[in-house]
């Protein structure tokens, strides 16, 4: 290719002024960004003083639990569909056969790794009986790998806990757990 060839198009170099060269025109106009932002609603909050508002909890994708039925019983059916949707592999499962007549199985063992997760929503999605949920839990902490590897226990718990502000969403948005 050489510099003569008809199809290259060759920018000239634009002329600046005194203030171009100065750098006055983006000087202002970043300026301008910062005063606009000054006087803006601010959307940073003190966490841990001040809880963040979440818009619409329903939306919000925050540490699991694991919903009961009416008799108080886990609703996991052991189905492993959410393992198998779990693009992380955070969730495992070790089924056992139900000592209820109304399901075959149940999850002896039920553990989500939450430091694996990436809190995509596709067990949630992926469940038939609306068993695992994402709640607006944000303050996810634990001081070792162990604490944040979530059991049956402590999936049901986290279910005790937010039951009352967030019932679950399946009832919340009129649907039925298909079965």
């Amino acid at each position: 290719m050489q510099a003569t060839d008809p199809d290259i198009y060759w920018i000239t170099e634009p002329q600046l002024g005194l203030a171009g060269n100065m750098y006055l025109p983006l000087f202002m106009q970043g300026l301008t960004t910062t005063v606009k932002h000054l006087f803006s609603p601010k959307v940073t909050v003190s966490f841990p003083e001040e809880r963040p508002q979440i818009g619409n909890p329903l939306i919000y994708r925050g540490v699991h639990r694991l919903n009961k039925d009416e008799a108080g019983r886990v609703k996991c059916v052991a189905c492993f569909l959410c393992a198998t949707a779990c693009p992380a592999h955070c969730i495992d499962i070790v089924a056992a056969p139900s000592p209820w007549p109304d399901r075959e199985k149940y999850p002896e063992s039920f553990t989500i790794d939450e430091l694996r997760c990436i809190f995509c929503g596709m067990c949630e999605e992926a469940c038939p009986v609306d068993a695992v949920e994402l709640t607006s839990l944000l303050d996810l902490t634990g001081r070792s790998r162990e604490e944040m590897i979530f059991d049956k226990e402590k999936l049901l718990s986290v279910y005790d806990m937010t039951q009352a502000a967030e019932p679950m969403k399946s009832l919340e948005l009129g649907n039925a757990p298909s079965k």
